[in-house]
């Protein structure tokens, strides 16, 4: 069997026994192809690769991030462990390849005053259908912390009869309770007044209806009206999305002081791990604040006399 064919009959079997898909599959194709055209310069091939190949390899993608790095050593591992089971090598050439770390990026924050800002812009004193709308969406995202797909599939039925919570169903088919605080109240009944009329003509079972194939407000839209609201206010349209203020709502949580496992509930995180973010930017937040606020901080502003 040729390097190519072991690599078409990798590929074969992620698609079959994995379920990769198409778009999967040609990123393994082409990191598993470049593998084979280097080995082949070296005067060897993918099949008999050696350890020291595969690093020197990696080595020659210098300016590649962490990211791209581990998923590249990742595809090869794979592809290894593959030749390892079907027989072709007793041993596997990446076992001892340690994958670069990678630092898990700070999520963007909003600061208290900077939601306080967007809700006042977007509650106004007399406003459209529109305007309700807007105020119910940005009320929603940061009182419950719903994810924009969340939200914009949400159901009439998940508002009507609830009071103080939505019940949500989110990734993996998985239902949660996601809270409800007076004000998101006050804006969903001010939107219920006039949604009716929003779309005359067409009954829909979504919270915010739509004239689109989809039948509900779609996640292009939500972000384009956050950014227009953005625009109105001090905030940075290029630093508000739906899911900043998903991050604003858990944030503020954490440094209300609220623990780690409740706040992992009310986002519907898997993995505890995933919530954990959230003290990171909690304690830098608060490290700024010392630093610039402390008398005996470098940075912070010196009494004059």
């Amino acid at each position: 069997m040729s390097g190519r064919d072991a690599i078409e009959a990798f590929l074969d079997m992620m698609s079959a026994e994995r379920g990769a898909g198409r778009n999967t599959l040609d990123a393994y194709r082409r990191d598993l192809l470049a593998l084979a055209a280097d080995l082949a310069r070296w005067g060897g091939n993918i099949k008999s690769a050696a350890r020291e190949d595969i690093r020197r390899h990696l080595k020659g993608f210098p300016s590649a991030k962490p990211s791209s790095q581990a998923r590249r050593l990742s595809v090869l591992r794979q592809f290894y462990g593959f030749a390892y089971n079907e027989g072709w090598r007793k041993d596997d050439p990446t076992s001892a390849i340690e994958a670069p770390r990678r630092g898990r990026p700070l999520p963007k924050v909003l600061t208290q005053e900077d939601v306080a800002a967007l809700l006042r812009a977007a509650r106004k004193p007399e406003p459209s259908p529109e305007d309700l709308r807007l105020a119910c969406l940005v009320e929603l995202l940061y009182a419950s912390g719903l994810r924009v797909s969340e939200l914009v599939t949400l159901k009439l039925a998940a508002v009507k009869g609830r009071s103080d919570f939505l019940y949500v169903r989110g990734k993996g088919n998985k239902e949660r309770l996601a809270p409800l605080n007076r004000s998101a109240r006050a804006a969903i009944r001010a939107w219920l007044d006039v949604r009716a009329g929003f779309i005359t003509g067409k009954d829909s079972p979504f919270l915010f209806p739509s004239r689109g194939a989809e039948g509900h407000l779609t996640r292009r839209r939500c972000h384009q009206l956050l950014k227009e609201l953005a625009g109105r206010t001090d905030v940075d349209p290029d630093k508000l999305s739906p899911h900043v203020l998903r991050h604003a709502f858990a944030t503020h949580l954490v440094e209300g002081g609220a623990d780690l496992r409740s706040v992992q509930t009310l986002l519907g995180h898997a993995d505890i791990g995933t919530t954990q973010i959230y003290t990171h930017v909690a304690r830098d937040r608060l490290k700024a604040t010392v630093e610039s606020a402390h008398p005996l901080s470098r940075t912070a502003k010196r009494p004059k006399g």
